[in-house]
């Protein structure tokens, strides 16, 4: 657990909760108090709720997971504010999700109220028609097939057609002599859903497909050439279930796969995208989900605030923050006197993103979003750990921390610099409903 909690500047200051949460009861940080003298009975914000480490460890329920939701839904079982699950898990589909917290949380849960970690996969369509060699664990044919790829192929089924190549176990390799059966199609890029069970199998296989262009029947070629395109859901390196410390998650296999191909190749390893948490993507998606049901409940106010409520400062609290910077960049591009301020701050206009910068597929895909805040709230019930030695000098804890996020992802201190730590999720949604002066009719 050393390098969760000492993250920087911030958390430095962080680490003494009463007095952060007293701060925030005279409404002194970060704007996260409401505005309006009265109390409100209609949302103008939504909430984005992780789970594991927030409403359940591995099977278990958090105790405080039904106390919350018991606030959140009215007599009619109907959510008095939009919520959304965002989950970095990708073993199952969305509404198998949906079924397991309405059974743990005791409402009814749609399945247009759950994100997985492969749920925008669902908008690359320019990769719907190829054929995609699938890594993962659980139903991920079927997984792909739902979120629109056609012709798809498995670790295992690319493992029966070339039984020469799976060599690590040796109770595995063929008994007889074999030939390739060489009867799938020419894979053409690979998808990453989450974590296999046979790493050595799958680490093998898709190394094998990327040095040969997806022609198994070919030697590696591995001098300087790009490789087929690589799509990859959920970057936890750890999560938290029933176990006292955090369990290696889909972070920890992508670490493997791109050493392994470095150390061959003398390349890095090249991502067409990565989605699942912290990835901006991922968020912009859930809050198109809670505009959604916005709409749907006819909620004349706009869903101007998200608050994300996790566990993990590399994920949660990161991703969260990183969206919300995107929030406040796309107001800077409307205030001409913000731009003006950022140009004589970094003294270049370059530094300013431009709306063509921004008009990417997510955006055309999902629309504007209606939010302009996303705010971080850590609960101390799964992987952040409130106990953990804080650094004596904090002026070397940046240099002393071990960054957990992605490779492709910057470590800046202020990214996991959460906007408050509550106990638990309860404890969150009653915070959440204070600042928003929110009172369910």
């Amino acid at each position: 657990m050393k390098g969760l909690l000492p993250f920087c500047r911030g958390l430095y200051r962080l680490s003494n909760r009463q007095a952060i949460r007293k701060a925030w009861t005279v409404g002194s940080r970060c704007g996260f108090c409401g505005t309006q003298s009265g109390k409100q009975t209609q949302p103008n914000f939504g909430l984005l709720f992780d789970i594991d480490g927030v409403l359940v460890r591995g099977r278990m329920p958090i105790p405080a997971a039904k106390m919350a939701f018991e606030k959140l839904v009215d007599s009619q079982g109907q959510f008095v504010v939009p919520v959304v699950f965002v989950t970095n898990a990708g073993n199952c589909l969305r509404q198998t999700k949906a079924d397991q917290l309405s059974h743990i949380l005791g409402v009814p849960i749609t399945l247009d109220q759950v994100i997985l970690s492969h749920s925008p996969l669902r908008m690359f369509k320019k990769f719907h028609d190829m054929c995609v060699l699938v890594s993962g664990q659980g139903p991920v044919l079927e997984i792909a097939k739902n979120v629109g790829f056609k012709n798809v192929v498995s670790i295992d089924m690319l493992r029966e057609s070339f039984p020469l190549l799976d060599m690590v176990d040796h109770n595995r390799r063929p008994k007889l002599p074999s030939n390739p059966l060489g009867n799938l199609p020419k894979v053409d890029a690979v998808v990453l859903f989450g974590e296999p069970i046979r790493w050595e199998t799958n680490l093998q296989l898709i190394i094998d497909v990327l040095l040969t262009s997806g022609n198994l029947g070919n030697v590696h070629q591995t001098q300087k050439r790009p490789h087929l395109p690589l799509l990859a859901c959920n970057m936890d390196l750890m999560w938290m279930a029933e176990a006292h410390s955090p369990r290696f998650g889909h972070g920890t296999f992508l670490v493997c796969l791109e050493n392994i191909y470095k150390k061959i190749t003398g390349q890095d390893l090249k991502y067409d995208a990565l989605m699942g948490k912290p990835s901006e993507l991922t968020y912009h998606f859930a809050e198109y989900l809670i505009r959604s049901q916005a709409m749907q409940r006819q909620w004349k106010l706009p869903i101007t605030s998200l608050y994300a409520i996790g566990d993990n400062l590399m994920t949660d609290i990161y991703g969260a923050n990183l969206y919300n910077r995107y929030l406040d960049e796309r107001v800077s591009r409307k205030n001409p006197k913000a731009v003006a301020k950022m140009a004589a701050t970094t003294g270049s206009t370059t530094a300013v993103p431009q709306e063509d910068e921004m008009d990417n597929m997510w955006e055309s895909e999902l629309a504007q979003p209606s939010a302009t805040s996303c705010k971080s709230v850590l609960v101390c019930t799964g992987v952040y750990n409130p106990n953990a030695e804080v650094p004596s000098d904090a002026n070397h804890c940046i240099k002393e921390t071990v960054f957990h996020g992605h490779r492709d992802f910057r470590f800046d201190p202020a990214l996991v610099e959460p906007g408050h730590i509550v106990k638990d999720v309860a404890e969150a949604v009653d915070l959440i409903f204070e600042q928003e002066k929110f009172v369910p009719k």
